[in-house]
Order: structure tokens, then C-alpha cells, then sequence
């Protein structure tokens, strides 16, 4: 299981530029809404904030992530990616529950009146602009290199555009005397990134439980179809860390097969699979097509 150089230096190299844009969007944000009062923007930048954070922890995940295995990492650094994206959740659930408290707080109170500048106007309208601009090159390096962490950046930021988007909502509203849209543009917000927070807690949770991603299962049964000499296989075994790819078949072969047919036929089978399948590491166990367990006979002994 190979690693190639230029993938992984373009993987930290989109981390950097999220990092970067992160930090604009941060300053800008928390800039115009400290100075007009808007709940709305304050709680974008917030937003933003921790993104942050979380572009930098993706920074150095998928920097460590790549690195191979090593005598205290058998199986490589993988799961950094996994671990990576459940703590962007964490920080995400932070940001809903302090936009959510100040915005029914003012509700309550009927603090609601904000400032609405064409500086608010602008801030939002870029942020928007440059969230569209990450988040697609960010899910496109996120699927060409399966990358976890990535993902869970891109989600971030297409999450932001939708979120400025309500609060461009709520200025506009405040802009005509409708003040008290822009602390309900902001629990939308906070609804939106709740939602987030599940999409990439449970992905996160499964990968590091263990979890089986069921499509790799059918692309080994839909290989081993096409492999002569091949008989059948079963008990096929699949997990993930990071952007790699664990994998455990029985294949079972004619008990007439010399060991070098029963070599070849395996070697030939793990070759179309990391085909199929990259950055995968394949195990496979030979049995004769005899041995295969009969239900029937089976299933008195449990």
C-alpha cells in the first residue's frame, strides 16, 4: 500500500489554503459584527472561529495522517483523519449551544436592535464567496483522496454558506425595521451546524469503531466472479482509518491446486482489488472448496 508524494502534498497544501481562508473570514467577521452589534454576524464569526481551529487540527492531521506505520503503529496513522473530524464535531456543538443561548436570550429580552452598515453587507456577501470557493475544492480533493478530515472541512464551509445566507437574510430584514430577524437567522444558523454535527460525528464514530463500510464488501464479491480458479469466497472483513483500507477474505480454490496455482490465483485476486480499491491493504486466507462450513451441520454445535 503505497503512498503517492504528490497526493499527499496537495492534501496539506488545500488544508493550508482552508487554515488561511478560515483566518479571513474569522477577522473579518468578528470586525463588523462587534462594531454594528449584530447577533447574526458575531455568531458567524464564531462560527468561523472554530472553524478555524478545526482547519488548523485538519492541517496537522492530514500531515500525520500519510505518515506510514511504524513499530508503535502497525497499521499506519489513519485514524488521525477520523479522530481529526470527531473533534471538529465537538467544536461545531460548542458553537450551536452559545448561538442558541444569546439568540433566545435576546428574544427574551427584546435587545434585538443591531446597526446594519454596508461593511455588514460586504462581510457576509464575501464570506459567502470565499466559503463556495473552499468548500469545492476542498470535497474535491476530500474524494479524490478519500480523505475524512477534508471532508469534514469542506461540510464546513458549505455549511457556512448557507448559514451567512440566513444572516444576509436577517440584515436585509433589520434593514427595514425587522430587527428581531436577525437573532432568528441566528438559531437557523445554530439548527444548521446541529445537523452538520450529525452527519460527521456518526461517519467519525463509525470509522473509529470499526465500523463496515458495506460497498467494499460487494466490490470483493463482484471481483472474486472474475478470477478463474477462484471458486467462492466468504467472510469478507472491511474497515477504514483515514484514507486507507483494511480488508480480510477467505478464498476458497480447487483442492487439487498446487501451491503455486493457489499463489498466483490470490496474487492475481489482490491485484484487481487494489484496482478497484486504492490505498488498500488485503489479506487473504486459501482454503480447499471442500471446507467450506455447511450451515446445516453447523448450527446443532452453537
Amino acid at each position: 500500500m503505497s503512498l503517492d508524494h504528490s497526493a499527499v502534498h496537495e492534501k496539506k497544501r488545500v488544508a493550508l489554503f482552508s487554515v488561511l481562508a478560515a483566518v479571513f473570514l474569522t477577522g473579518s467577521k468578528l470586525l463588523i459584527g462587534l462594531l454594528t452589534g449584530s447577533l447574526g454576524i458575531l455568531s458567524e464569526a464564531l462560527h468561523s472561529c472554530l472553524d478555524l481551529v478545526a482547519a488548523i487540527i485538519t492541517y496537522f492531521s492530514v500531515r500525520i495522517s500519510d505518515k506510514p506505520a511504524d513499530s508503535d503503529h502497525h497499521f499506519g496513522h489513519g485514524k488521525v483523519e477520523n479522530l481529526s473530524a470527531l473533534m471538529e464535531t465537538f467544536l461545531l456543538l460548542i458553537t450551536s449551544v452559545w448561538i442558541i443561548h444569546e439568540a433566545v436570550h435576546r428574544l427574551m429580552t427584546g435587545n434585538v436592535k443591531i446597526e446594519v452598515t454596508v461593511w455588514s453587507y460586504i462581510v457576509v456577501i464575501s464570506s459567502i464567496a470565499v466559503d463556495f470557493s473552499r468548500s469545492r475544492a476542498l470535497m474535491k480533493a476530500a474524494k479524490i483522496h478519500n480523505s475524512q478530515a477534508l471532508e469534514a472541512d469542506a461540510i464546513h464551509f458549505s455549511t457556512d454558506i448557507w448559514s451567512s445566507s440566513v444572516v444576509l437574510l436577517g440584515l436585509v430584514c433589520s434593514n427595514f425595521g425587522f430587527y428581531y430577524a436577525d437573532p432568528v437567522a441566528a438559531l437557523f444558523v445554530a439548527l444548521i451546524v446541529i445537523y452538520v454535527c450529525f452527519i460527521l460525528g456518526k461517519k467519525a464514530v463509525d470509522v473509529l469503531l470499526d465500523g463496515a463500510p458495506a460497498d467494499y464488501v460487494e466490490v470483493v464479491e463482484k471481483i472474486a466472479e472474475n478470477v478463474r480458479g477462484l471458486t467462492s469466497v466468504h467472510d469478507i472483513k472491511a474497515r477504514m482509518a483515514g484514507a486507507d483500507v483494511f480488508l480480510e477474505v477467505c478464498v476458497h480454490l480447487n483442492p487439487s491446486s498446487t501451491l503455486e496455482e493457489a499463489h498466483r490465483i490470490s496474487h492475481e485476486f489482490e491485484k484487481l482489488i487494489h484496482e478497484k480499491i486504492s490505498r488498500c491493504r488485503v489479506h487473504i486466507h486459501q482454503e480447499p472448496e471442500e471446507c467450506i462450513p455447511d450451515p446445516e451441520k453447523t448450527e446443532g454445535l452453537l
